[in-house]
């Protein structure tokens, strides 16, 4: 038996290898855990036991997620949204529930393995079963930029609703276990305690939260406000479980209470890397609750309970869609995207089977066909475009009619500028064209802002920049120039693709957050790269410098030469223990500082007998003491020296070991050049 510790870094060593795994088939993460749970559970290569340990730490998983939804529990948000979250939402999780309730009674009559299922196991199952991977969802959403979509804000909203309805949910399956004779006097029971709970946390935590955080913030202790903030999650949960409730019920509630303060921007990004990591692990935990023999010899019925709520989800929230006035393409969206199952699932499921409510086989067999659907679902949401067209002729014509649209408006154009997306920074580009008498068509995909826009005189429709149609319709053969104006890089990629292949001489000017994808883009073919970061920066200056008194012109001078050297005096920056790491961490351009001790191998050689560039590195300064030295071929570098490095982190660490190399060998080498 493994003690806790191996336990762990087998679960995190297991984590590491799915996560890349999966990720380099562009899968979700937690498809990954998955996997990895089914291979090293007991059931399977058996290095992992299903014991008291795992349960801990699913628990808390669990608590953390819970924690994030809270932060995300926003009045203002569900008041926006409250006919798609309290309409289609609650008619989407009761329907759903009670569809289940009917289908597992008709497949106790039909067969044999299920006549033991309670109305109460019904219910529970019906719980498990109507909620979706928020996680999955939002995230192939937010990459095929279809969030603010007519679709998307449905399946959002249809989400929120979900998760809220976990909250209660997790109070009533425990109070339908209760075998007592009275069911209501035990739900009234239950809910009371809920209600009074909630109430005094609400009541007093509300008052008492901010004036805490106040208190944790004014000792300016990052390490302190880290600490505070898990007493406050671990602390709300073990009150709600001594009261009888579960331990995500308080950790929601401490979310909410925090999402009320100023703190609570700082808090997500805080509780970020505990939150994936342990959930993470609680995916794990549920892999390797499955038991792929159980599976295997009930393939049938794994296939059935797969297919069965699936296709149910998808055709009630179809429907569901299309009673609250959805089109029919829209609608079809929907349901396609909310048919898999969730992680909320899980955590019922888990519930269920810790109180005996389901038999074990059962759980097994729902478990597996709710991972299956999982796995199902990124690939479903990548061809739900041509699954809507073959199942809508109402679909294709509206499509159709929305490029015939486009194509109309912009016929008699030419010389033109397209614009794609018409947000902020789309609309102030387009106001400066129509000052200047220069034509231009915008393409954004949220409907309201293209309507209110149309109304008010603005040229912009409804359609996809990223797809080749939308392009050719506005007219990209006689465009005079293409302007990206939101900053991501993977549509922004895909615009470039098709323009390169439609109009390659156009020229297309693209909008980044920051350097990271400067030359990718401008390789896929972009004419010109604006990354906020640093043209924020240049703006800084040039105002700060006019002030000072440095002629204007010379400012305008200076920002240009910047830019026409592609902002390459500004790429990179000295990065500090502040700098949130990123994924693509080792591909950004950095700075660093490289001080030559004594007996370093490169002391006494030039800087061309370095070869830096080779590496990808380059360097940007060289002192001496406290004066500049010219940065040529020649210049011989000697002890004491000071070496700044520009180049990406893999870059800058070779040419830091090049430099460097004897002197970390105790000084004791004695390579020859040709070692390099």
């Amino acid at each position: 038996m493994l003690s806790g510790l191996e336990l762990t870094i087998l679960l995190l060593g297991s984590a590491v290898l799915g996560v890349v795994a999966f990720r380099s088939f562009h899968l979700p993460p937690m498809l990954g855990y998955l996997v990895v749970g089914i291979l090293i559970g007991p059931h399977a290569l058996g290095f992992a036991e299903d014991n008291a340990t795992t349960h801990a730490l699913a628990e808390f998983g669990v608590v953390f997620l819970m924690f994030s939804i809270g932060l995300e529990f926003s009045l203002p948000k569900l008041t926006a949204m409250r006919h798609i979250v309290f309409g289609l939402g609650m008619a989407q999780v009761l329907l759903t529930i009670g569809a289940t309730m009917l289908f597992a009674w008709m497949m106790a009559i039909v067969l044999p393995q299920f006549t033991n299922i309670s109305w109460q196991a019904a219910f529970a199952l019906g719980g498990a079963l109507t909620m979706s991977s928020t996680a999955i969802v939002s995230k192939l959403l937010t990459e095929r930029m279809e969030l603010e979509t007519e679709h998307g804000r449905r399946i959002i909203g249809i989400l929120l609703f979900q998760d809220l309805a976990l909250v209660p949910l997790l109070i009533i399956v425990p109070a339908l276990s209760e075998h007592s004779g009275n069911l209501l006097a035990t739900l009234a029971w239950a809910s009371g305690k809920a209600v009074l709970l909630l109430a005094l946390l609400l009541f007093f935590g509300q008052k008492l939260m901010r004036r805490w955080f106040q208190i944790v913030v004014r000792r300016r202790s990052q390490e302190l406000f880290m600490l505070n903030l898990l007493l406050i999650t671990l602390a709300s949960a073990w009150i709600t479980e001594r009261a009888g409730l579960s331990l995500a019920l308080g950790a929601f509630i401490a979310g909410m209470l925090i999402s009320e303060t100023e703190y609570k921007h700082q808090v997500e990004e805080d509780i970020k890397s505990f939150r994936d990591v342990l959930l993470g692990l609680f995916f794990i935990t549920v892999g390797m609750l499955l038991n792929m023999r159980l599976v295997m010899e009930h393939w049938w019925l794994v296939l059935l309970l797969l297919i069965g709520p699936v296709f149910l989800k998808f055709v009630l929230i179809t429907l569901l869609a299309k009673i609250f006035r959805s089109s029919t393409g829209v609608a079809l969206r929907t349901g396609l995207a909310l048919a898999q199952a969730g992680e909320f699932g899980f955590v019922l499921l888990n519930q269920a089977g810790g109180l005996q409510l389901i038999d074990p086989l059962l759980i097994q067999l729902i478990l597996a066909s709710m991972v299956l659907s999982m796995l199902a679902a990124p690939f479903i949401l990548a061809k739900s475009d041509a699954i809507v067209m073959k199942l809508s002729s109402t679909e294709w014509m509206m499509q159709s009619l929305a490029l015939t649209q486009i194509a109309a408006r912009t016929m008699a154009t030419k010389k033109h500028v397209i614009i794609a997306g018409f947000g902020r920074s789309g609309q102030s580009l387009a106001k400066l064209l129509k000052e200047e008498g220069i034509d231009y068509h915008a393409l954004d995909l949220d409907p309201d802002r293209v309507r209110d826009a149309r109304a008010a005189g603005a040229q912009v429709s409804y359609g996809d920049a990223s797809r080749r149609e939308s392009l050719v319709a506005a007219g990209v053969h006689r465009a005079a120039a293409l302007v990206i104006t939101y900053a991501s890089t993977p549509s922004a990629l895909k615009v470039l693709h098709h323009v390169s292949e439609l109009a390659p001489t156009l020229p297309v000017i693209v909008r980044s957050y920051d350097d990271t994808d400067l030359d990718q883009l401008r390789a896929a073919g972009a004419t010109e790269v604006v990354p906020e970061a640093m043209e924020g920066s240049l703006m800084l200056a040039s105002h700060a410098l006019v002030m000072l008194g440095v002629p204007l012109r010379r400012v305008v001078h200076r920002v240009q030469a910047t830019r026409d050297e592609r902002y390459a005096t500004l790429r990179g920056f000295f990065h500090g223990i502040d700098d949130a790491p990123d994924a693509a961490d080792h591909l950004q351009v950095r700075l660093h500082s490289v001080a030559l001790p004594p007996g370093a191998r490169a002391i006494g050689r030039s800087l061309a007998w370095l070869g830096l560039p080779e590496m990808g590195a380059e360097i940007t300064a060289l002192r001496r003491g406290r004066s500049g030295i010219a940065i040529t071929p020649e210049a011989v570098l000697q002890a004491g020296d000071i070496v700044v490095l520009r180049g990406a982190a893999d870059a800058i660490s070779r040419a830091e070991g090049r430099l460097l190399q004897a002197w970390t060998s105790a000084g004791t080498s004695h390579h020859s050049d040709e070692d390099f």
